[in-house]
């Protein structure tokens, strides 16, 4: 992984950790109402004592902790998979496959629900990509979560929960079997991959590790309709994700790193500018939440704001907060100083504290221009 991809996945991290402080319950004053769940909870009192502080409280928490599974599985998860694969979301609407294709599909669902046939990736495919027909029919319209093309293959991933609803499978499966058979007919000359992707194994003893065979087991008709070639799990995930491997771990290194119990006072650090005056602990700030283009920024800002100093519009911009008041990572602010100053610093591969371009000569470049 490389330590701009860091970066972008630490600016997720401090994005979601900003917005779910901002929601979370303070006092039984901002309870929210919720009197049939009291009701029924009223039941469980004694089992809660000394786990909890009130049962409004409790509801309060439940709720502030579905919304960050929310948060989590709706757009951290799947903006850091795009950041590391490179890949991005991507909705097809009006795709058609020949109507042979379709009753083919109808043929392998049918076998598989009645257990005639069991899920067998290889036979499947061969079945629906060398099916041909002039005679077409319209697709359900799909989206993919995670959508990769490279000139040889089409790798689509959709996200699933840890713990997806009974009976989603059969679905699933038609779905997946509708949409490789469209892409293959829009990318006929490549090879055409499609899977279900699971952050992580509920079931597991670590953080990382997973056993498919028994996740399996965990959902109904899982297996039914589904072979484990089909699906990627927990480190599995994110190592095929990136093409490296130790991902998973890298990933949850960089949230431990920011997720501390002062998160909130190292965030308003860096709204205060002022701090920019002790610049030996800013650096160090920026070093440790991966934010290694402020980082060069900051420890060259001296020539930058000597070049820019008759700009006054350069010096606004140079002068913003890195965050804005919603947490959100002021992208606009970096690229525009980037682009105006080339501070590329080489893709951030391989940064040191000696690793940047050459000021002086950009300096230069931009007197001249």
């Amino acid at each position: 992984m490389t330590n701009i991809q860091k970066e972008l996945i630490a600016i997720e991290v401090i994005r979601t950790l900003y917005s779910q402080f901002d929601k979370f319950p303070e006092g039984e004053t901002n309870n929210r109402n919720a009197p049939f769940h009291e009701a029924f909870l009223n039941a469980f009192s004694e089992k809660l004592e000394g786990k909890v502080s009130s049962i409004p409280i409790f509801i309060s928490l439940a709720s502030w902790m579905h919304g960050l599974n929310t948060s989590l599985g709706q757009s951290f998860l799947e903006k850091t998979a795009h950041i590391i694969s490179n890949g991005d979301k991507r909705e097809f609407k009006g795709l058609r496959i020949s109507k042979s294709q379709q009753l083919v599909i109808s043929e392998i669902i049918a076998d598989l629900k009645n257990n005639k046939e069991r899920p067998d990736i290889q036979r499947e495919n061969s079945l629906i990509f060398e099916t041909t027909g002039n005679s077409e029919t319209d697709i359900p319209n799909f989206t993919a979560d995670i959508f990769i093309e490279d000139d040889d293959k089409i790798i689509a991933i959709e996200s699933k929960t840890v713990k997806p609803n009974s009976g989603i499978f059969k679905n699933e499966k038609e779905k997946i079997l509708y949409a490789k058979s469209a892409l293959k007919r829009l990318h006929p000359n490549k090879e055409i991959y499609y899977y279900l992707g699971f952050p992580f194994d509920p079931l597991s003893a670590t953080p990382t590790g997973y056993n498919k065979s028994e996740f399996m087991k965990y959902s109904v008709d899982f297996k039914k309709y589904f072979s484990s070639e089909e699906f990627l799990l927990s480190a599995e995930l994110w190592d095929f994700l990136s093409g490296e491997t130790q991902t998973m771990e890298s990933i949850i290194e960089i949230i431990n790193t920011i997720a501390t119990v002062d998160f909130k006072e190292k965030f308003d650090f860096f709204q205060n500018n002022q701090n920019k005056n002790n610049r030996a602990e800013y650096i160090i700030r920026l070093q440790n939440w991966y934010l290694l283009r402020e980082k060069a920024l900051f420890e060259n800002q001296e020539k930058i704001l000597s070049n820019i100093k008759y700009d006054k519009p350069l010096i606004r911009i140079f002068n913003q907060n890195i965050f804005n008041n919603s947490g959100d990572y002021n992208e606009k602010r970096c690229t525009n100083l980037q682009e105006i100053f080339k501070l590329e610093v080489k893709q951030l591969n391989v940064i040191n504290s000696v690793d940047y371009p050459d000021i002086d000569r950009v300096v230069q470049i931009k007197k001249k221009s």
